[in-house]
């Protein structure tokens, strides 16, 4: 017998079934000295139910479950989830990511500020192993010679090379990893395979440089890379990065990946030029007009990023500087250091982070998630 729901009173859905039956009825009107007794009926009736349900559980009564220390972290295998917007090319929904990303590339801006790559730091086991790792990578490319074919670019010996490194990364990102963070590695490993270059297409561009930048980011992020370190990642571990990428580059004659041409600042890096013109702020005597002199960049370009990319596009680019690399030409008459900084970086998060093209390749996990977020 189901229960009647009255203008005051009503009944819960566990008081259905025969627990409430004749509890209520004519109770209507709230007259005085009924409420009192319905009040008692209904405490009798719930003594009653809760025997009832203590007999009818009898040995079934779950015990407690034990004491457990926290959930391990669940990691999850990065994958692709920007998909296209007709609405606009810019790609407003990886808010969490991108904020621990671009933290990440500011926080290592500041650390460099003012200092030559010959500046001393402390170097910890976890840089010691990343080096180690890199270090890996070019001796596979020395056995890894560059095949005769008919094409002049993207020399099929690169997808032998990224071959091995796909099936080893894994192992390789385990020898940095501490093997209590073991649950880490394949998330942490597809940022590592992602970052030397498409095997399909043969070619590398900004996409795969951020995918180291987000390797490292992960490390940090679980703790095996620490605020200690921030020197070290990237005068030792990202320039070393660079000194493999580049002999990639040479080796197999990579494409550039959506290279914008002379209208974009480089056709493979990016963040060496952020990083490196933080080193040069408040430099005595090195001006933004001095990196287009080739005496200056020759006589420094070992204690400056910035420099060092630029000796390098003048090995690989034959003409005048101010026709195939446009956009550094005009970069050169910006009175100061620091301004340079700031455009560079405003430049990298609307032309890199903010651009579908090159997220579209940018794969999320649990150390970088995405949320889709609605525009305002």
């Amino acid at each position: 017998m189901g229960c009647r729901r009255t203008m005051r009173e009503g009944c819960s859905l566990l008081d259905t079934g025969g627990w409430c039956s004749g509890l209520i009825s004519g109770l209507a009107v709230d007259a005085p000295g009924t409420r009192k007794a319905w009040i008692r009926r209904k405490e009798k009736a719930r003594d009653e139910r809760d025997e009832e349900e203590t007999r009818w559980k009898g040995s079934h009564v779950r015990p407690d479950p034990p004491l457990q220390g926290p959930a391990p972290p669940c990691f999850l295998h990065p994958v692709l989830c920007v998909t296209y917007s007709p609405a606009a090319g810019r790609v407003p929904c990886w808010k969490l990511a991108y904020a621990d990303y671009i933290g990440f590339i500011l926080t290592l801006n500041e650390g460099v500020k003012g200092k030559k790559l010959t500046f001393e730091y402390t170097v910890s086991e976890a840089i010691e192993k990343l080096v180690a790792l890199l270090n890996t990578l070019d001796r596979w490319i020395d056995e890894t010679p560059p095949v005769d074919q008919p094409s002049r670019f993207g020399n099929k010996a690169y997808r032998t090379w990224y071959a091995k490194l796909d099936q080893e990364a894994e192992s390789l990102v385990a020898t940095v990893v501490p093997t209590h963070l073991a649950a880490a590695v394949p998330e942490v490993a597809v940022y590592l395979k992602e970052s030397v270059g498409n095997s399909t297409r043969i070619d590398y561009g900004t996409g795969h440089e951020a995918a180291f930048a987000a390797f490292l980011c992960c490390l940090c992020k679980i703790g095996v890379l620490r605020v200690d370190d921030q020197i070290a990642i990237v005068f030792k571990v990202f320039n070393r990065y660079l000194e493999v990428m580049r002999k990639l580059q040479k080796t197999y004659r990579m494409e550039p990946a959506g290279s914008q041409g002379v209208w974009g600042l480089d056709d493979f890096q990016f963040l060496p030029f952020i990083w490196g013109s933080s080193q040069l702020i408040d430099h005595p005597y090195l001006e933004p007009r001095h990196f287009v002199d080739e005496k200056a960049v020759n006589e420094n370009h070992k204690d400056y990023m910035f420099l060092e990319c630029i000796l390098f596009i003048t090995e690989m680019k034959t003409g005048p500087f101010a026709e195939h690399s446009n956009q550094l030409w005009n970069i050169s008459a910006v009175p100061s250091w620091s301004k340079v900084n700031q455009g560079l970086i405003r430049m990298y998060k609307a032309e890199c982070l903010e651009k579908f093209p090159v997220i579209q390749h940018f794969k999320f996990g649990s150390l970088l998630p995405i949320h889709p977020v609605t525009s305002s």
